[in-house]
């Protein structure tokens, strides 16, 4: 079970940026539902598209918990970057993201 006061450090792939720390209920909640909707091939998904497809991952119950959708999607998906779960596929405008694993 998870402690619901239990944070995880997110962090980003830009230099000197300090990390941030969010709930790791709320971390969980939006890194399941990326790796539900950003695939593993070439095309990938548009980074703008990101927060209304976890959105609409989401119970009702749980966009309320996490908040802003928006921000916790970013904030997560950068964590995401750095660990290599997931990349920008490169030269794709918009920013398209695909799974690395």
């Amino acid at each position: 079970m998870i402690d619901i006061n239990e944070k995880v450090v997110c962090h980003t792939p830009t230099p000197g940026k300090q990390p941030t720390r969010i709930a790791r209920v709320k971390y969980e909640l939006v890194r399941n539902a990326i790796l539900s909707v950003v695939p593993k091939d070439k095309e990938g998904v548009p980074f703008n598209q990101l927060p209304k497809l976890v959105r609409d991952k989401l119970t009702a119950q749980e966009r309320q918990k996490i908040g802003s959708i928006p921000w916790y999607t970013t904030t997560v998906k950068l964590d995401m970057e750095v660990k290599k779960e997931i990349a920008r596929i490169p030269g794709s405008n918009p920013q398209r993201l695909k799974q690395l694993k």
